[in-house]
């Protein structure tokens, strides 16, 4: 991994500096780019969120091989761990194009196990690359689309359905991408109602729908009602709203505000199997991993992907062992130091 992690730096030289530590500092302001809104506040506090977490060392137990298969969505996974949806060579200094790296990312997730997510955004090529790859993995992909304002919804709506993909999802958190309205592609927030009118659309296509971008239990009892069928706790990398509090923070009050009526998939800091286990045992159902998935795709490639998702996969068995956890749901709160 230090090999690839190499290779991106050297390929994204002036764009990313691959960072030891990748917690936002070194990259404040940097957007477009790697880095968080303004001061970078938003995506440091995703990282000391989950810094701040200790966990429960339990060693007298039999859990010896824990189990890291899950079922979500209906997919089964080897492990609760999935790439988020990130696009945008360009600024990357164009170190691979969008094409190879959708492709590296999908075909590297599902080599591990996993699945792996393709973002949306401006120009086409970023969709069109998602568009296209996926269904060069039999549709083993989930597309993110904008918040759209336009006809531009539906019309991505369609070619998301048209992939062969079971699911489809959309970061709500991008609404507030004025840089997008000031290009003529507006973006903004839904309303119950408008959510639920999409929802009915991508359900009548047959696929399930997942809203990123959930922060409050209001907003996440809002999506429930509106008929989603997974919500995302992300504050879109810390990329959208500089005082956005960490993910991990907000986490447990909404996952008992929903009350297990639909999945939770939580992102934002993740940086390796501990921290995924963290936002498991805080009660997210799934756990999603940015710009690492980035580094290992521009520096790796395909093998790149899969090897960061091995990675992963092994670093939360070592986490599961040390808390006595057998298997992926008997991650809890009980890990947590302080909790219980």
């Amino acid at each position: 991994m230090q090999n690839i992690r190499n290779k991106a730096k050297e390929l994204m030289k002036g764009a990313c500096r691959v960072c030891p530590v990748c917690d936002g500092r070194a990259c404040a302001g940097e957007v477009p780019g790697m880095g968080g809104l303004g001061t970078g506040a938003a995506f440091k506090n995703n990282v000391s969120a989950l810094a701040e977490i200790g966990l429960n060392m339990r060693l007298i137990h039999g859990a010896k091989e824990p189990c890291t298969k899950t079922a979500w969505l209906g997919l089964e996974l080897e492990l609760p761990i999935v790439a988020a949806p990130i696009g945008g060579m360009f600024n990357f200094k164009e170190a691979i194009s969008e094409d190879q790296y959708i492709l590296a990312v999908l075909e590297g997730c599902r080599d591990a196990g996993s699945i792996g997510c393709g973002g949306d955004g401006v120009p086409p090529v970023i969709t069109d690359a998602v568009f296209s790859g996926i269904p060069k993995v039999g549709g083993w992909g989930i597309p993110f689309i904008k918040p759209w304002e336009s006809a531009e919804l539906d019309e991505k709506l369609e070619r998301s359905f048209a992939t062969g993909c079971a699911v489809v999802g959309m970061d709500l958190d991008a609404a507030g991408l004025v840089t997008l309205r000031k290009m003529g592609r507006p973006v903004g927030p839904k309303t119950p109602a408008e959510l639920r009118k999409i929802v009915d659309k991508a359900h009548g296509a047959g696929c399930k729908f997942i809203a990123k971008g959930i922060m409050t239990e209001r907003d996440a009892i809002l999506a429930v009602e509106a008929g989603v069928d997974c919500l995302v706790v992300s504050n879109h990398g810390g990329r959208v709203m500089e005082y956005a509090p960490g993910g991990a923070r907000v986490l447990f009050g909404i996952v008992r505000a929903v009350g297990g009526a639909v999945p939770i998939l939580a992102d934002g800091g993740v940086r390796n199997g501990a921290d995924a286990f963290k936002l498991l045992a805080l009660g997210a159902d799934v756990v999603g991993i940015g710009r690492p998935v980035s580094l290992a795709a521009i520096g790796g490639g395909r093998a790149g992907v899969a090897m960061l998702f091995n990675n992963l996969r092994n670093e939360l068995i070592q986490t599961m062992i040390l808390t006595g956890c057998p298997d992926v749901a008997s991650i809890n709160e009980t890990a947590l130091f302080g909790c219980c």
